[in-house]
């Protein structure tokens, strides 16, 4: 089938099992497990997309060439590409839950555990983007909490909302601008009232870094910034881990002739780099793995993210390429 129409078709529908419910309806023999993923096919290689987006999908919407809407490249457009390819023997289609936010790679995860593929290829990015480096990244939730109080009658006593603001601000100096690194705060929560000194101040942050032990290392170094602030304000202070990818690379040089061999069929050459896709899940258990950009497009996590949908093609003759200088398929 087309994946233009996969993707026209998919793009509105929201949440992992509208979108699983429709993969299944259209691949046949289709499985489903009590987390949502949804796959089909026999054999060690196991082809993944991601069902979910970060943003609420919505209708796609057209200026000249381009399609725009919320998640309609991350990663719908990698679903519909790997939803258009023929049955193939060896290869087991794969199409899996939480990939993005806090999902932590539990479909990825599930799957790789129970089909124990000996190669994942995550369909997923922009053409010509090959990532053979899983980038590593721990995401927590931390607090500072406060006894609260009357923002003039118990003037003087400690607030949560100026330590957490102290707190992001040493960080954000700590982690900025190197290479091979990065620092992201969101979900900022603190306080009830204006009037109202808050017992509680939160936030959600993650760190990412390629090298395993330099993400350790950043990691102890964020939790000592974190009580050190927390005792300067006289607060108490938390931090609960909430996800953790691992950082390092099971790419064989094999696969990264394949990527190049596949890519040269649309005149481009990979540009290989690090991320953090649902190969990871393979990573972590030393099964070869990397995962392969689909499609053109731009404005990846945000309202006004676009893709060309003719570029979609591109991607699949891509990914068939690929698998036939592996001999796959």
């Amino acid at each position: 089938m087309d994946p233009v129409r996969h993707l026209l078709e998919l793009a509105p529908l929201g949440g992992e099992e509208a979108r699983g419910a429709y993969v299944a309806s259209h691949l046949p023999q289709a499985r489903r497990d009590g987390l949502g993923n949804v796959w089909a096919g026999e054999g060690e290689v196991l082809l993944l997309a991601h069902l979910d987006t970060v943003l609420p999908p919505a209708p796609p919407r057209r200026a000249g060439e381009r399609l725009y809407a919320p998640g309609i490249g991350d990663n719908t457009a990698g679903v519909a590409v790997l939803l258009s390819l023929p049955e193939l023997p060896g290869v087991v289609r794969g199409f899996t839950v939480g990939e993005e936010g806090l999902g932590n790679l539990k479909g990825a995860r599930a799957l790789v555990a129970a089909l124990r593929p000996k190669l994942v290829v995550a369909v997923d990015g922009y053409l010509p983007g090959v990532v053979d480096r899983a980038l590593g990244s721990v995401r927590f939730r931390v607090r500072f909490l406060g006894p609260g109080g009357h923002a003039w009658g118990d003037r003087g006593r400690p607030n949560p909302v100026f330590a957490l603001a102290e707190a992001l601000h040493r960080l954000h100096g700590l982690f900025g601008g190197e290479k091979g690194l990065s620092l992201n705060a969101s979900a900022l929560q603190g306080g009830q009232a204006v009037n109202a000194l808050p017992k509680e101040a939160s936030a959600l942050l993650e760190i990412r870094a390629e090298a395993k032990e330099e993400l350790a290392r950043r990691f102890a170094q964020a939790k000592a910034v974190l009580q050190e602030v927390a005792r300067g304000h006289r607060v108490e202070w938390g931090l609960e881990v909430l996800g953790e990818r691992p950082a390092g690379a099971t790419a064989t040089e094999d696969l990264r002739r394949a990527a190049r061999e596949a890519l040269r069929t649309i005149g481009e050459t990979p540009l290989f780099q690090a991320g953090s896709t649902d190969a990871s899940a393979a990573v972590e258990r030393g099964i070869p793995a990397l995962a392969l950009g689909v499609y053109r497009g731009g404005g990846a996590h945000t309202e006004e993210e676009w893709v060309l949908p003719q570029s979609l093609h591109e991607g699949r003759r891509v990914l068939l390429s690929f698998l036939r200088a592996l001999g796959v398929g």
